[in-house]
């Protein structure tokens, strides 16, 4: 006689999710310093992996010179993007004089709108300044202090994300063994097709941005530069490196942006300038995005929403650069494993698969 399946009730389930996911977010916020570098790791792997291939089969190195090599030409697109970034700040420091003039007749205007819209003084205003001043600079022994940690522990975070690349890289096909033989059975088939739409889509998805990232740099510059902005180029760059962010970055684009062209010419410009980036940013998520980034990554903007805020709370803005992509990769894993097929669903809002399990259904 067989024996029936006990089925534990809906309260007992839904305590043991419950109980799972904050243990699992306990062990994400604290494992952050170890987490955090090795998922970039992870996803700069995947997008130097047909590179290092290229090394390796073609170029006929060995697989640590081909790893290493792959990570080089990663760091010096980088360093690249830094120095043309340094070089216009470069600029903006140089004219410091010229700025200040304008900033300090700016503030003047402000002090007076102040006092005629809040009926404070200008003498008022001025005190309040100089005791918050005072107040940073008697904790500026604590601020130089926390300055130089951060410093150090960004150096030491970057210098992790690159060791997890590399070794990531090399030691790929180890990695690849260990699923399979974690997952054993007929699932071979399963793991190779998970492993590959991750290496695929993820891949895809950091090209695509920094594709749109290049597009919306170029295309804010030539913007500014017809409206007569000072330091476009650079304002051009910060739009579309921000532009990465989905969408709390643009905000914060926008708002320097005008800050920047507020302190160095009219206000006439400053409103053009908030204007261009809130059309150039409409541009690039109704026509840009969908095209450059492609339709495989299809996530719920909800979800997508949702994931940032989550990834900020947790990791900070690490988090939020690291949320879709997560989310993109738990989508591939949902669509492919039969109970997880709604979870799957819910992420991306995807209605075909609402209408092949209709048809399998209907089939049975």
């Amino acid at each position: 006689m067989a024996q029936k399946k006990l089925i534990a009730p809906f309260y007992e389930r839904l305590s043991l999710v419950l109980i799972g996911i904050i243990a699992l977010g306990f062990l994400i916020v604290e494992g952050k310093e170890f987490l955090d570098p090795m998922m970039f790791g992870f996803l700069f792997a995947l997008l130097l992996l047909p590179v290092c291939n290229f090394f390796e089969r073609k170029c006929k190195l060995p697989r640590s010179a081909a790893s290493f090599l792959s990570i080089a030409l990663l760091v010096s697109f980088i360093f690249g993007i830094a120095y043309l970034v340094g070089s216009q700040i470069g600029n903006l420091a140089g004219d410091w004089p010229k700025l200040k003039v304008q900033i300090n007749e700016s503030v003047k205007s402000l002090q007076n709108w102040v006092q005629i819209t809040f009926h404070i003084k200008t003498q008022e205003q001025i005190n309040y300044l100089h005791n918050t001043t005072n107040k940073i600079m008697a904790s500026g022994t604590a601020v130089v202090g926390t300055t130089f940690g951060a410093v150090g522990s960004l150096f030491l975070f970057y210098s992790f994300i690159i060791i997890f690349t590399f070794f990531i890289l090399f030691y790929r096909r180890l990695l690849l063994s260990f699923l399979l033989g974690v997952f054993t059975g007929n699932n071979d088939d399963l793991v190779f097709d998970i492993v590959e739409n991750v290496q695929s889509i993820i891949r895809q998805y950091i090209i695509g941005l920094l594709l749109e990232m290049l597009i919306v740099s170029i295309v804010a510059s030539i913007v500014f530069l017809i409206i007569g902005v000072k330091y476009a180029l650079l304002l051009g760059i910060i739009t579309g490196l921000f532009n990465i962010i989905p969408y709390i970055g643009i905000f914060s684009a926008a708002a320097l942006s005008t800050l920047i062209t507020f302190a160095t010419g009219a206000m006439v410009k400053a409103g053009f300038v908030l204007g261009s980036v809130i059309c150039i940013h409409l541009l690039d998520s109704n026509l840009l995005l969908p095209l450059v980034v492609g339709s495989k990554v299809r996530l719920n903007a909800l979800i997508t929403f949702l994931g940032i805020i989550i990834g900020e709370m947790l990791w900070g803005l690490s988090g939020m650069f690291l949320s879709i992509p997560t989310i993109a990769i738990m989508k591939i894993i949902f669509d492919r494993i039969g109970p997880l097929k709604p979870w799957g669903f819910l992420l991306g809002g995807d209605y075909e698969y609402k209408e092949s399990a209709e048809k399998e259904m209907k089939t049975e």
